[in-house]
């Protein structure tokens, strides 16, 4: 991968990691439940997810590029578009007043591992958004003539420690961290600089010839 691509795919996965979805609540839930033990092991769980996705995605990327070049490309475009939008969904959030984080008290329960891998990794594999990422935007950074599976699955193990380290920590100040998330200042500000940076990414992305 060309340095200036994978610079763009680290921003990109890593803003998208911090961007709070399904598997950043989850893992807040279960830090409130058992501890940042619990919160630990689901991102875990969450992230072995990411290799299920990846596999799923570059046995997809490989059948497209059988059948057509221009499918392929077709299939880039798809993902600068899906980036784009997921930016206009994050400044959208700015006007409709949404919170970064929406915190269940969930009382304090002990912590069982196997109960809190289970939990991350269902909540990831079941995730048709994650699903549709991964399909979506991988493309943009797999080599058309190297092997798709081992492309895809070196971009996962990337992301998987991005999101472990992120997701871990918020664990770890889970108890503190939590009020000044649900700030309304931060809120606009992650919201807007999140946006803002996929926004450009897509159309650098959808204007990039290969």
């Amino acid at each position: 991968m060309e340095s200036h691509l994978f610079t763009t795919f680290l921003v990109a996965i890593t803003l998208l990691t911090l961007t709070p979805g399904v598997d950043t609540l989850v893992t807040i839930r279960n830090s409130a439940r058992g501890g940042w033990k619990d919160g630990c092991a689901t991102s875990t769980g969450i992230c072995c997810g990411l290799f299920l996705h990846a596999t799923v995605s570059a046995l997809g990327i490989s059948v497209i590029l059988l059948q057509s070049a221009n499918a392929f490309q077709f299939l880039k475009l798809i993902g600068a578009g899906y980036l784009i939008w997921l930016g206009f969904t994050s400044l959208r959030g700015i006007v409709q007043g949404d919170s970064v984080f929406r915190l269940p008290d969930t009382g304090s329960r002990p912590f069982v591992i196997w109960r809190s891998l289970r939990e991350g990794f269902l909540s990831n594999a079941l995730n048709p958004k994650t699903a549709l990422f991964y399909m979506a935007f991988l493309p943009q950074f797999i080599d058309p003539q190297g092997n798709a599976l081992m492309q895809s699955l070196w971009l996962a193990a990337i992301h998987f420690v991005i999101a472990m380290l992120w997701q871990c920590s918020l664990a770890l100040v889970v108890n503190s961290a939590r009020h000044w998330l649900q700030s309304q200042p931060v809120s606009i500000g992650l919201n807007a600089l999140s946006g803002s940076v996929l926004i450009y990414l897509g159309t650098r992305l959808a204007l990039t010839e290969n």
